[in-house]
């Protein structure tokens, strides 16, 4: 689980990135410093994502880039992209958090060895 939130959230990182290139010349500087604290934000939530802190922090920093894309209108499609990604990344993090906990639970079994035949 957090692998995969982790990935989104360190390619968000580079979109975001990417988004204050394109709003530096035509929009004021408070956008700029706007797009540094979501990304700086966004490489302190990967450090917490052991946490569900991190998560919950993560999940605010979608909403956080949406209201970005008022500023780069484009990035409305790639945020859409990555919010389903976030989403995913949870919903597939625990079905395997899930699987990983029922395999280590079961009782490992103890191969037998083969008896050696009768001389």
């Amino acid at each position: 689980m957090r692998v995969l939130g982790s990935a989104v959230l360190g390619m968000e990182f580079l979109i975001m990135g990417f988004a204050m290139l394109l709003a530096k010349d035509s929009h004021e500087s408070s956008t700029i410093v706007y797009g540094f604290v979501v990304m700086f934000l966004m490489i302190y939530s990967i450090r917490l994502l052991k946490k569900r802190t991190g998560w919950i922090l993560g999940s605010i920093l979608q909403f956080a880039m949406a209201a970005y894309s008022f500023v780069v209108p484009s990035m409305a499609i790639v945020n859409l992209l990555f919010m389903g990604l976030w989403v995913a990344a949870i919903i597939v993090g625990r079905k395997g958090e899930a699987a990983r906990a029922a395999l280590l639970a079961k009782p490992r079994e103890n191969p037998v060895a083969p008896t050696p035949p009768d001389a």
